[in-house]
């Protein structure tokens, strides 16, 4: 017959020549060797240290007043809870009994971010009487679990272990300020940000994206331009710097018919002022980057790198950049001809993974830079996949549907498909015959495998490539808005909502990215959402919450990553309000 053994902490010193050290220890059962094994909980000091930080006092009787407060403490957590319910008794009206702790991870990258002293700033500066702290918190923990409109993000907001203490008023009148404040919020963003790591800021990518309206009428900020997504509504561009890590660091929204070439210098500029940064590699796309924004980022310590089209290089470039003579690859000295590489399947075995380079200097408007090209097998193999794809659908709609083949654009699989008006005697055909483009087909299948880069960087091409390859972390932040966050499309009207908006989005994907970085990458973006938006907890007034997730490795990641833990059977409502002090330190 076993019974529970109740195994207190206790007060052990151990003394050498020179100090006499207090540690807290408690016994623990090894089910191996059937026997207990002590093992310290905590360090609490040697005498002479704890003397001195307490002022005189005896260190020894504030040890066991301490120990018996964490005995207290365990005592107090392994007491079993019993709840009664009744089966003929109707639950009271109006009450919530269900609570979302998701947001409190979130509720701590928050706090040490230093979000909460931000908004005390700025309402230092208003006479306004709404809690601004509260309201941007909850715009941002509503992004992130629960993303929909500013009237449902309000009444999701309910749904927190602490409630709002706000009206829907307020959240519209604090939308205001935040506009007003936004270059200031990123400002400050960015220096809290060094308080917790040193930033990547040696490197920025830059990119832009467009969100669209659930209207037809343009005016101010919203405007018809190119839409990414192709829908016939006005849209709005945003533009956003990422550092190294892939943590944001600025954003500016601009009208829909804007040229987002113009888009990168003054955003820059503002980064440049604003947080007294000098010294940085600017990363960006080829449609980012004019003449104009390589020159202004070919001065003093700043430099730049940019993809290139190899398809749009100067006749004598192209037919450089295509030759199969004279590739190198990084750690040797010997050159490589692409076409020996398939001529049998050891050889394509052993370089299909390698990326191959040549590089050279060229002086174009004024401007030195140097033009680096990539090939890679296993680029090139995945480019035609794509194409065969793409051309097994045209063949398709040819059969089947050749009334659907209209305008195509440049990555349109029906850019193969050649319309043909006459008939093989040169007679105009009663209807139109279709075929594939073989010429096209051809001309395009030239550059397979092929990728450019320009840089005023005198560094070694490996280097180079490797920062370009980081420039997909910033379209998957866009992607991520657009998809978990929800950001589009956009019901706002008014700019100053709209720019609102784009903060709090911004500032979700910043505190979003910190929380990955804390999991160590661990977990997709989709697996964190869901399992912040699905930590629920039942709650007993008079005990407690009780959680209704399931426990998962994510959970345990998670717990173990911010230094708190939700998932007993029952968290005591006193060491729930614990939880809430703890994260807003």
């Amino acid at each position: 017959m076993c019974r529970e053994v109740m195994i207190f902490m206790r007060l052990k010193v151990t003394k050498s020549k020179n100090a006499a050290s207090l540690y807290v220890i408690k016994s623990v059962y090894n089910s191996k060797t059937q026997s207990n094994t002590s093992v310290i909980v905590e360090t609490l000091g040697t005498e002479a240290q704890l003397r001195e930080k307490l002022k005189g006092q005896d260190p020894y009787e504030w040890a066991r007043n301490y120990i018996e407060q964490l005995n207290q403490q365990e005592k107090e957590l392994r007491r079993d809870v019993l709840v009664k319910y009744n089966q003929s008794k109707v639950i009271d009206k109006d009450e919530q009994r269900a609570f979302n702790g998701g947001y409190l991870f979130l509720q701590q990258l928050y706090h040490q971010l230093g979000l909460h002293r931000i908004c005390r700033k700025i309402s230092h500066n208003y006479k306004f009487t709404f809690n601004l702290d509260s309201i941007l918190s909850s715009l941002i923990y509503g992004r992130i679990l629960f993303p929909s409109s500013k009237l449902n993000t309000y009444q999701e907001s309910r749904r927190f272990m602490e409630q709002p203490d706000f009206k829907l008023q307020h959240v519209y009148s604090a939308l205001e300020v935040l506009a007003k404040e936004t270059d200031f919020i990123q400002s400050e963003l960015y220096k809290n940000s060094l308080s917790i790591s040193m930033r990547n800021d040696r490197i920025l990518y830059y990119d832009c994206t467009n969100y669209f309206f659930e209207i037809e009428q343009e005016s101010g900020l919203k405007q018809y331009g190119f839409g990414k997504d192709h829908k016939p509504n006005p849209i709005v561009e945003m533009g956003l710097f990422m550092d190294g890590d892939g943590i944001p660091l600025a954003f500016s929204i601009h009208s829909g018919n804007t040229n987002e070439q113009t888009t990168l210098r003054p955003l820059e500029e503002k980064i440049l002022q604003d947080f007294e940064l000098s010294k940085f590699i600017v990363c960006t796309d080829a449609g980012l980057s004019s003449l104009e924004n390589r020159m202004f980022n070919n001065k003093k310590n700043r430099a730049f790198i940019t993809t290139q089209s190899v398809k749009k290089l100067k006749n004598h470039l192209k037919e450089w950049a295509l030759d199969p003579a004279g590739w190198h690859l990084s750690g040797t000295n010997k050159t490589f001809d692409l076409e020996k590489l398939d001529e049998d399947k050891a050889i394509y075995e052993k370089y299909k993974t390698e990326t191959f380079f040549k590089e050279r200097w060229i002086q174009e408007d004024g401007l030195e830079q140097k033009l680096i090209v990539t090939f890679s097998l296993k680029y090139r193999d995945y480019q035609r996949q794509i194409r065969n794809r793409q051309l097994e659908r045209a063949i398709k709609l040819m059969e089947t549907r050749p009334a659907d083949i209209k305008k195509k654009n440049q990555n349109d699989f029906k850019r193969f498909i050649s319309p043909t008006n006459v008939t093989p005697d040169g007679e105009v055909a009663k209807k139109v015959l279709y075929s594939l483009n073989e010429k096209a087909i051809i001309d395009e299948e030239i550059f397979d495998g092929f990728y450019a880069i320009c840089t005023n960087l005198d560094e070694e091409a490996s280097t180079i490539t490797k920062i370009n390859n980081r420039r997909w972390e910033i379209e998957e932040s866009f992607r991520l808005m657009k998809s978990e966050f929800k950001a589009r499309p956009v019901y706002l009207s008014r700019d100053d909502r709209i720019q609102a908006h784009f903060t709090t989005c911004f500032l979700a994907l910043t505190l979003f990215r910190y929380l990955e970085k804390k999991l160590n990458q661990k977990f997709t973006s989709h697996e964190i959402v869901t399992g912040l938006r699905d930590m629920n907890f039942h709650t007993i007034p008079t005990e407690g919450y009780v959680p209704t997730y399931t426990r998962t490795d994510f959970t345990d990641a998670l717990h173990e990553a911010f230094g708190f833990r939700t998932d007993y059977q029952i968290v005591s409502n006193k060491q729930m309000k614990k939880i809430f002090k703890a994260t807003k330190k």
